[in-house]
């Protein structure tokens, strides 16, 4: 019999940084920021992987690096075992896709939807022009928008439904890879669930592959596959999404769960026990970079870096899962 075949997963990167040089002042020269400090992640085809961590961490650029639109300082991203170098924004574009969260000022408000929805195809020249029309008519309906709301203009639209042209926008030329960046955050709540039920169906429908960056948790567990915590620059858990929000290993990610609101009033707002303040990216702490925030924080973690320790396809880079916490 022979080994079952080994299919690539359609986006990966490869200890990917990326270093910016970030101005101190009059006479004072720059200093690194390292937005993104040596991420290995891996979307395998078909499924969604959640991209999840507080404002700053780095989850929008490494999208943007993703995306084409941010070279990396080092490390390689791959689409389906290709190295991204190789290929020209075009040829990049055609394969991954964003979705990005605020509807109202993605989309062009002097334009009708029918051209927003349309611009890819004439931007690429794909396919032919005789075809465009019917190609927006069809993928409107696919997003659940009536065909004649391809002569409106976005103002003239509710935010759940401009959200729907965005993702009819980044699904017009098939691309295998969605980027979904906060595809919710800024619709009502009532609004929120017909989107989100929208992009699984059409995750199966067109087989495409999902990362999902969000903040809500509630939107992570109920599509993610996976789960990837991203604190400073570094990926320091991840896993299956049941797993991980079941019984969480780095004490960043319990602290991100526990924060999570309950319908429950007696409970009241929950702690994070994290502080107010966010650590300084330009100058980041010794060894453990969440240790002056962790209530599990030991004194091997004030010093030294913990390595990315994996169970069962459940990784965790902290010291409480090494034999060095004896």
């Amino acid at each position: 019999m022979k080994d079952a075949e080994i299919i690539a997963p359609a986006l990966e990167t490869d200890n990917v940084s990326c270093v910016f040089n970030v101005s101190q002042g009059f006479m004072k020269g720059t200093k690194p920021l390292r937005a993104i400090n040596g991420v290995s992640l891996q979307v395998p085809k078909g499924e969604v992987v959640g991209l999840v961590g507080e404002s700053g961490c780095g989850k929008s650029t490494l999208a943007n690096v993703l995306l084409g639109l941010q070279a990396p300082t080092t490390g390689d991203v791959r689409y389906s075992g290709t190295s991204a170098a190789g290929f020209s924004r075009k040829d990049v574009a055609r394969r991954i896709q964003p979705i990005f969260q605020d509807p109202y000022s993605s989309l062009n408000p002097t334009k009708t939807i029918r051209s927003i929805v349309s611009q890819p195809l004439r931007i690429h020249n794909v396919g032919d022009p005789s075809e465009w029309d019917a190609k927006v008519d069809e993928m409107l309906d696919i997003v659940g928008l009536p065909s004649r709301s391809a002569n409106n203009y976005p103002s003239q639209m509710s935010g759940g439904q401009r959200q729907r042209v965005a993702i009819a926008r980044a699904l017009i030329m098939r691309p295998e890879i969605v980027i979904c960046d906060e595809p919710t955050s800024a619709l009502d709540v009532s609004v929120q669930s017909q989107i989100l039920n929208l992009l699984q169906d059409l995750k199966d429908e067109l087989g495409l592959t999902y990362l999902l960056i969000s903040h809500n948790l509630a939107v992570v567990e109920h599509l993610a596959d996976r789960v990837a915590v991203m604190y400073l620059g570094r990926i320091v858990e991840e896993g299956p999404a049941d797993k991980v929000f079941a019984n969480p290993r780095h004490p960043y990610t319990k602290a991100l769960l526990e924060s999570v609101l309950t319908p429950d009033p007696k409970l009241g707002v929950p702690e994070t026990h994290l502080g107010a303040v966010f650590p300084n990216p330009i100058d980041p702490p010794s060894g453990c970079s969440f240790h002056p925030r962790c209530v599990a924080c030991m004194d091997i973690c004030k010093s030294k870096a913990p390595r990315p320790i994996s169970s069962e396809g459940h990784m965790a880079e902290c010291h409480l899962m090494e034999g060095d916490a004896q």
